[in-house]
């Protein structure tokens, strides 16, 4: 009996077919056209902090101690929680003319500061963190417990680190069905299929890069010699909105954006498997073959930051800055001492 024609459309059917009539590279630009009009619109979704960073109402404000310093932990060009020149026993009781001083790895901070504030109540805030703005911050407290008693003097350090989320994006292949490897009908196919990759996610902030793209001919059982394409793309996400704007609000969420694009990727390759099942005899030259679409999510610091929970386990998923003397290896997750024996790690070193 014969096949089905979603049957017609199977790997190994379609590969058999490979030798018949081929449609014109107009013809197959039209067929991925038709694909990109059906992305619905994106949608909104609420700021995240790296995952396993919950922020509660007690992280909005740092309290000290008097035993260690306590880590505090501002993402890169934003706004710092309110670190206070307290201790939590200190927090809840009365003090009597209190006098607060802060000093930090470039000395006293007054003020009048335009990148670090000290409010009245003597908490630290930094307006908008820098890289270079990362050290020990110490704060001097003289205060009575009651007015008939003398005053008293604490010192609490703490060590403020700049962190940012992870560089992350999803990393495709797929393979198809080429005109012999020297057609330039190969070259304009790719072209288009990133044109159209890229209208897919533009809605979503985010960008399609090409990685690679090959020619091989593979050798299949029972199909003979065949031609095929082999692509590698990223799908990842930018900090800026279209017209470059930079991307504030709600519709910033880059792992919800990134995840809203996987999805649109990976609908617009089954349906071009759905079209070509319906499709009648022939088959265009170049097609996608049903499950080659592979996807992996990377997740990499940018240089200079590394992802460490044992050191950071307030921050276990944020990529936070690398302590002098240790710099970021390739592969862009931890930070390692410097080994001058190394000679890339050597120039690396920070």
């Amino acid at each position: 009996m014969e096949a089905s024609a979603p049957g017609r459309a199977r790997r190994g059917r379609r590969r058999a077919r490979a030798a018949g009539s081929p449609l014109s590279r107009a013809a197959v630009v039209l067929l991925l056209s038709a694909f990109a009009a059906r992305a619905p619109p994106s949608v909104g979704y609420l700021i995240r902090l790296p995952r396993g960073f919950y922020l509660t109402q007690d992280s909005l404000k740092i309290v000290g101690s008097s035993n260690s310093p306590v880590k505090v932990y501002v993402m890169l060009h934003h706004k710092s929680p309110h670190v206070l020149c307290v201790t939590q026993r200190l927090r809840n009781s009365e003090l009597i003319d209190p006098s607060f001083q802060w000093h930090g790895p470039k000395g006293k901070i007054v003020s009048e500061n335009s990148t670090a504030q000290i409010t009245s109540t003597g908490s630290l805030v930094f307006q908008n963190f820098e890289e270079g703005m990362t050290g020990v911050y110490t704060c001097f407290l003289e205060y009575k417990p009651t007015v008939e008693e003398v005053v008293k003097n604490l010192q609490l350090k703490y060590v403020v680190y700049a962190y940012r989320e992870p560089h992350f994006y999803y990393q495709f292949t797929a393979r198809y069905h080429a005109a012999p490897c020297n057609s330039i009908y190969n070259i304009s196919f790719e072209k288009k299929l990133l044109q159209i990759l890229s209208k897919l996610v533009l809605d979503l902030s985010c960008e399609v890069s090409l990685l690679k793209s090959e020619c091989h001919h593979v050798k299949m059982q029972k199909a003979g010699l065949q031609n095929e394409l082999f692509f590698t793309f990223s799908v990842s996400s930018l900090d800026f909105e279209k017209g470059r704007k930079p991307c504030v609000g709600r519709n910033c969420d880059a792992t919800r954006r990134l995840s809203k694009a996987k999805n649109l990727i990976e609908r617009f390759f089954n349906q071009q498997v759905e079209v070509l099942g319906r499709r009648a005899e022939p088959l265009p030259e170049i097609y996608y073959i049903e499950g080659t679409l592979h996807m992996v999510w990377i997740n990499r610091c940018f240089p200079g930051y590394g992802i460490n929970t044992l050191k950071h386990p307030r921050c276990p998923e944020c990529c936070v800055i690398c302590s002098p003397g240790s710099y970021n290896p390739r592969d862009g997750t931890h930070c390692l001492p410097c080994n001058s024996s190394l000679a890339f790690g050597a120039r690396a070193c920070l």
